[in-house]
C-alpha cells in the first residue's frame, strides 16, 4: 500500500517541471548576459587599444611630416634674405618679401605642430633659468616690429608701448618669447588703429603659503583692436579655435593661444583674456611665479 503523502499529483508534477524549466532558463539567460557583458567589455577595450594606437600612431606620423617640412625653410629663408641685400629692384625686393613672408608663415607653422605634438604625448619639457624679462620683450618687440614690416607692409600705423623694468623670473626663456611673441602678434593681427601695451607688474599673494609670502609677476598685453567674441572667450585657448575676435574668422589653425597657454601652465602659471571696460579692444593677463 501506499501512501497519500508520498504521492504526487500530476499537477504538482508539472509545477515543479514548469519550475525547474523557469529556473534554467533564468540561469541560461543569466549566463548569456554575463557573455555579452563580457563580449562587449572585451570589444570595448579592444576598440580602446586599437584608438590609442591610431593617436600614437597618428602623432609620430604628424611629427614626421612637421620635421621634413621644416628641413627646407631654413635654406629658403637663408637664400631669400640673402638676395634681399644685394638686390635693389623694388620689384624684386617685393617679390623677395612675399618669399620670406610665407616662409616664416609656414616656419611657424610646423613649429607650432611639433609643439603640439609634444603636448598631446606629454613629453612636453621646459628648462627654466633666471631671465630678465625686460631683455626678453625688447627683443620681441623688435622681431615683432621688423616681422610686422613683411606682414602689413606699413599699411597700418599702430603704436606700440612698453616701458622697459628689470623683473626677474625663473623660467624657459625661449618658451616665455613663444608666449610673448604669440600674444603680441594677435594684438597686431586685430588691431587696425590706436595702440598696443605691454605691461609687467610684480605682485605678492595676499595668504601665507608656509611662513611664506608667494611672489609673482603679471604679464598684460593690451590691445585697442576690434575686442573678443564673447561667444568663443570660454574656449579660446583651445586647439584649432581659429575664430577668436569680432567679425574675424581669425587666421592660421588656431594653436599659438593653445600653446601658449600650455608653456604658462608648465611654469606653474596661469593665462586669461577679457575685453577692456569702458574702451575698444582686450588685454590677455599671464601670470608667472617668480
Amino acid at each position: 500500500m501506499i501512501e497519500a503523502s508520498t504521492m504526487l499529483s500530476p499537477s504538482s508534477s508539472d509545477a515543479q517541471l514548469q519550475g525547474k524549466s523557469i529556473i534554467t532558463t533564468m540561469i541560461k539567460n543569466s549566463k548569456q548576459k554575463q557573455y555579452k557583458s563580457s563580449t562587449a567589455k572585451i570589444k570595448s577595450l579592444e576598440e580602446d587599444q586599437y584608438l590609442k594606437v591610431q593617436d600614437v600612431m597618428q602623432m609620430e606620423f604628424i611629427n614626421m611630416a612637421a620635421h621634413e617640412l621644416r628641413t627646407p625653410i631654413q635654406p629658403i629663408l637663408g637664400l631669400s634674405e640673402l638676395l634681399i641685400s644685394k638686390v635693389e629692384n623694388i620689384e624684386q625686393l617685393q617679390l623677395l618679401n612675399v618669399i620670406v613672408r610665407n616662409a616664416k608663415r609656414l616656419q611657424q607653422l610646423t613649429n607650432d605642430i611639433l609643439d603640439v605634438t609634444k603636448i598631446e604625448s606629454r613629453s612636453f619639457n621646459i628648462v627654466k633659468e633666471q631671465i630678465n624679462l625686460s631683455d626678453v620683450i625688447l627683443n620681441v618687440v623688435k622681431d615683432t616690429l621688423t616681422i610686422g614690416n613683411h606682414l602689413y607692409n606699413n599699411e597700418k600705423i599702430v603704436e606700440l608701448r612698453y616701458e622697459p623694468k628689470d623683473i626677474f623670473v625663473s623660467a624657459d626663456k625661449g618658451r616665455i618669447i613663444q608666449v610673448i611673441s604669440n600674444l603680441l602678434s594677435n594684438a597686431i593681427k586685430f588691431t587696425t588703429e590706436g595702440s598696443i601695451s605691454i605691461e609687467v607688474e610684480e605682485k605678492k599673494e595676499d595668504k601665507r603659503v608656509d611662513g611664506e609670502v608667494k611672489q609673482y609677476v603679471v604679464i598684460n598685453v593690451k590691445d585697442t583692436g576690434v575686442g573678443l567674441d564673447l561667444e568663443i572667450l570660454p574656449k579660446l585657448f583651445s586647439k584649432f579655435t581659429t575664430k577668436s575676435h569680432h567679425n574675424s574668422t581669425g587666421g592660421g589653425v588656431g594653436l599659438g593661444l593653445f600653446i601658449s597657454k600650455n608653456i604658462v601652465e608648465a611654469h606653474g602659471g596661469k593665462i586669461w583674456a577679457e575685453n577692456n571696460l569702458g574702451e575698444k579692444g582686450a588685454t590677455f593677463h599671464f601670470i608667472l611665479p617668480s
